[in-house]
């Protein structure tokens, strides 16, 4: 019985196995880091962040400036503090140190941010074009090489980056 039921479904499927077969699936890739590259938005969006990036940069510096101003000028004059004025010192310096920790966590983030805001359409606009052109060409899937997760690129795999920097009007 089992034996028939398998004769049965092998013989359901094998005409559609005949027609998959002669239907050739077209793959493409493209490294998406590179045309983000390429692309002139991303040119003003690395200038944005890199003043950004700068900014924050400076207001540490000014924030480590003054840390270790006050901390010298207590080095210098702890000798002469009584019990009470160096203990609120130490507080002081304790507290500056924990602005400064505070300032990096969410500079960090900040600027995580902001890079999320300024490339966000960047990846959105990539992305569209790489889709309109793998749906005008056909292709069944279209993988990225810039990712580090393509294991394997068949050479019947077409580079689809000359046709997206086309349509996205970059030489």
């Amino acid at each position: 019985m089992r034996q028939l039921f398998l004769s049965v479904l092998l013989l359901a499927v094998i005409p559609f196995a005949g027609i998959h077969a002669q239907t050739k699936i077209k793959l493409g890739h493209i490294n998406s880091q590179e045309l983000i590259a390429a692309m002139p938005e991303s040119d003003s969006a690395q200038a944005q962040l890199k003043k950004h990036t700068q900014q924050l940069e400076t207001q540490l510096e000014k924030m480590q400036v003054e840390l270790n101003n006050k901390y010298e000028n207590y080095i210098n004059e702890a000798e002469e503090m009584s019990d009470l004025i160096r203990q609120t010192r130490e507080t002081e310096l304790q507290e500056m140190q924990q602005r400064i920790q505070q300032f990096q966590m969410t500079a960090e983030q900040d600027l995580q941010n902001t890079r999320t805001k300024l490339f966000r359409p960047i990846f959105d606009k990539a992305n569209k074009a790489i889709a309109e052109v793998a749906k005008e060409q056909n292709f069944y899937y279209v993988f990225d090489s810039g990712s580090g997760a393509l294991v394997y690129q068949s050479p019947e795999s077409e580079d689809i980056m000359p046709l997206v920097k086309v349509k996205l009007g970059i030489e």
